[in-house]
């Protein structure tokens, strides 16, 4: 398994440098001009002109990713043009918000998913099976961005039961922590929580029809028991699955739900940068965002080998 993680980490690297660099080209060819918004009112050409070339904009689009790949490599992400702010830094202190968020709204999508489609299971085409199955059916067409909205207006203005908007570090109080990351939270893991309960639904209906767990059965062992024991993890794979491929998902989706909850995250940064044509913070979020994924896809490939132990040969 070390060697076919070892494997997959190898091949994964290059992704770490295309992936910024289709995002450099796209923002390079994009229309307008970091120097003028650097430049103020009514600009000379000659300002301009200086602007550029102390930012480097002067040089050819490779001569500057070139520049920019070797100093990410000696850990340098540049300095914003903006805020004149070290990158690294800015990404680190933002990141904290926007990870939180991610981990939280997957939480939920694991234990809500999870719990509804063992439930499900234990009375297949019964009354709650076809509610779990109907439910995750709509929430899997309702936009992260709506639902959000639906929750702040219904449980923040209304009931007034979380906090309005913003974020407080997990340094303040798990409680505290976590009440500005509940609504996000449940927003952006709805769509994840509807997959793996209709993953794992299928996956342990045809699990549960298996030799093993009818002869499980005839041994007298109760539903619940068969399905937890014997059942969910053979049933388990499709959900790592989806988990893998949702988490970058949730990802990219963080960003509306920060600017819905005036979260101080990656994706508000990403934002700004975007309008801004602020490059370095942009290759940054982009190698930040490319680097989880990553890793995410790496833990799961992974984690096969527990689920499936066919994959360790």
């Amino acid at each position: 398994m070390l060697r076919f993680a070892g494997k997959r980490l190898l091949a994964a690297i290059p992704l770490l440098f295309i992936v910024p660099f289709l995002v450099f080209a796209l923002i390079n060819f994009a229309p307008g001009d970091p120097a003028y918004a650097l430049a103020g009112d009514n600009p000379t050409p000659e300002r301009i002109a200086m602007i550029r070339h102390s930012l480097g904009l002067d040089e050819p689009m490779f001569v500057r990713y070139g520049q920019w790949v070797w100093a990410a490599m000696h850990g340098d992400l540049g300095v914003s043009f903006m805020s004149d702010q070290n990158v690294t830094d800015l990404i680190l202190r933002r990141a904290s918000t926007t990870v939180s968020l991610v981990v939280v709204a997957m939480v939920i999508a694991v234990v809500f998913g999870m719990g509804f489609a063992i439930l499900a299971s234990l009375r297949p085409n019964g009354i709650l099976d076809r509610v779990v199955n109907w439910v995750s059916s709509i929430a899997i067409a309702i936009p992260a961005f709506w639902f959000g909205i639906v929750l702040a207006s219904l449980f923040t203005v209304s009931l007034r039961l979380f906090p309005a908007f913003g974020y407080r570090p997990l340094s303040d109080g798990f409680d505290t922590w976590l009440s500005f990351l509940v609504l996000p939270g449940l927003a952006l893991g709805l769509l994840p929580a509807a997959e793996v309960a209709l993953q794992l639904r299928s996956s342990l209906g045809t699990v549960l029809k298996s030799d093993y767990i009818l002869n499980a059965e005839a041994r007298g062992l109760s539903r619940l028991s068969v399905v937890l024991k014997h059942a969910l993890k053979n049933a388990s794979v499709p959900v790592v699955t989806v988990l893998g491929f949702r988490v970058s998902e949730v990802l990219a989706g963080s960003v509306t739900l920060e600017i819905i909850y005036s979260m101080p995250g990656l994706g508000r940064l990403a934002v700004d940068s975007v309008l801004a044509r602020d490059v370095p913070v942009l290759l940054g979020f982009v190698l930040f965002s490319t680097t989880v994924v990553v890793l995410v896809n790496l833990l799961v490939d992974i984690s096969y080998g527990y689920f499936n132990p066919k994959v360790r040969t």
